[in-house]
């Protein structure tokens, strides 16, 4: 009886190397602090010294290792069935300027401590178990969404790596990979690294970048879906420089007026959008009258700007664009100005996976972790995933203080107990 019942008792889930995850952050950071906070640029030397620490510390703990020609590592516990779909576990490695410590990297260190306690324990899994740490995911450095996980998902237009730039260097994106001693033509060349059918799950850890968790006391989340956006970062209008006594109201073709009026009315449509149900957020992030030819007796004739709009509903998206592409046509027309948007990128809206939320749900209550279910209003590389087809599941972790600054503390308990929720949900698999 005794033996029949050891038979059916689970595989016990080895703890997380949270000590492997810790000493990691720390050599992260010091390799990567700026005076403020830490800052790992795209394609910079920051990103590289990060890709650089993990993989040795990957190598070091049983790991195999690999790059694609994008610059993306992989980091793998192999599996009986080598040619089985693998479990992805990804996340970026790259940073904000004066950022936190934490965000991206906590994903793909919280991967690496549970899949180095899987072979510490001497657990073999059914299919590859791979760590991703993924490139370039933070878009102040380039004006495209997620150059990493689209490389690596052979998503990436040729034209991309030659024509955007970074915003601090004015290089392109293939310039930067050269300087890295990646081969850009190779990631638009060669068959992508990765396919989505050979993707059994993508997971995804992340420290939560919003007060909601914080505020409710709970140290884990799950994510239900994920927030499609439009994003509009060259954005300008063009008025006429005038004298600012000299030149009466009806006759001026005052750019600043204009973009006040579309900040406004844009604000005006959220609020009814919100009021109706909807979910919506819209940003003008940046806003900025010409350095040289602005001042303060002259009627402003240019301004820069951007705008960010964010939806888990694809149909508020395009409702929304449909809208400020209307409102810009009166303004223009009414106060004699251009405003030219540029060029928008657009990621849809995505839904996580019900069968992966469930097992990370069930993980929880087994380990007794109270956890949140929560939308993201941030995009994660886990969205290009799940709009490939592949089953893609996010943890957050409770973090204080809001991320992309220097100011994230995420607590190395609640670390742990979001890694032991992945590790878990591995073991419950059948991995």
């Amino acid at each position: 009886m005794a033996t029949s019942l050891q038979h059916h008792e689970k595989p016990r889930v080895p703890r997380p190397d949270v000590a492997l995850a810790a000493s990691l952050f720390d050599a992260l950071r010091d390799a990567t602090e700026d005076g403020e906070g830490v800052t790992r640029e795209s394609y910079g030397p920051g990103e590289n010294a990060a890709h650089m620490i993990v993989r040795d510390a990957a190598a070091a703990a049983g790991l195999e290792t690999d790059v694609d020609p994008a610059g993306n590592l992989y980091m793998t516990l192999a599996g009986r069935d080598r040619s089985a779909p693998r479990i992805l576990i990804g996340s970026h490695l790259d940073s904000v300027r004066c950022g936190g410590n934490y965000d991206g990297a906590a994903g793909v260190l919280a991967g690496l401590a549970a899949v180095s306690s899987l072979f510490q324990a001497g657990h073999v899994p059914d299919q590859d178990i791979t760590v991703m740490g993924i490139r370039a995911e933070e878009s102040m450095w380039f004006s495209a969404n997620y150059i990493g996980s689209r490389a690596a998902l052979g998503l990436l237009a040729p034209d991309e790596l030659t024509t955007v730039r970074r915003t601090d260097s004015g290089r392109t994106i293939a310039e930067h990979m050269h300087d890295c001693g990646l081969d850009s033509e190779a990631v638009t060349v060669q068959t992508p690294y990765l396919r989505p059918d050979a993707i059994a799950a993508y997971y995804e850890i992340h420290i939560e970048q919003g007060p909601a968790m914080e505020s409710e006391g709970i140290p884990v989340g799950i994510v239900s879906g994920i927030r499609g956006n439009f994003r509009c970062r060259e954005a300008s209008c063009a008025g006429e420089y005038g004298h600012c006594g000299t030149v009466p109201r009806a006759l001026r073709r005052d750019s600043v007026a204009a973009v006040a009026e579309l900040v406004s009315r844009t604000d005006d449509l959220w609020a009814t959008l919100e009021e109706e149900g909807q979910d919506l957020a819209v940003t003008f992030g940046v806003i900025s009258t010409d350095d040289v030819h602005s001042a303060a007796s002259k009627v402003a004739g240019d301004v820069r700007f951007t705008i960010d709009v964010r939806s888990r509903s694809a149909e508020t998206l395009a409702a929304v664009r449909e809208q400020l592409d209307a409102t810009i046509a009166e303004i223009e027309e009414r106060r004699g100005v251009r405003i030219d948007l540029g060029p928008c990128s657009e990621t849809a809206p995505a839904d996580m996976d019900l069968g992966l939320r469930k097992r990370l749900l069930r993980s929880a209550s087994e380990l007794d972790i109270p956890v949140l279910e929560m939308p993201s209003g941030a995009g994660h590389d886990a969205l290009v995933f799940a709009g490939c087809g592949v089953p893609a599941a996010m943890l957050f972790i409770r973090n204080a203080h809001g991320s992309h600054n220097p100011r994230e503390a995420m607590e190395m308990e609640d670390f742990a107990k979001a890694s032991s929720i992945l590790t878990a949900s591995l073991m419950a698999a059948g991995s």
